[in-house]
């Protein structure tokens, strides 16, 4: 269920996918700057950090 829910908070808010799963720290700071700038890199970071990596 966890998994579930990280999954659709990457999807909808990356910066909060990243925080479950890493916590707040250097990884959601750039993922936050990166989803400020645009959603897009935002989210392909979220996806990579999180499952990819």
């Amino acid at each position: 269920m966890m998994a579930f829910i990280t999954l659709l908070a990457t999807v909808l808010l990356p910066p909060v996918g990243v925080a479950l799963k890493h916590g707040v720290g250097k990884t959601f700071l750039i993922n936050l700057i990166l989803t400020v700038i645009l959603f897009l890199p935002g989210l392909m970071h979220g996806i990579y950090v999180n499952y990819m990596r």
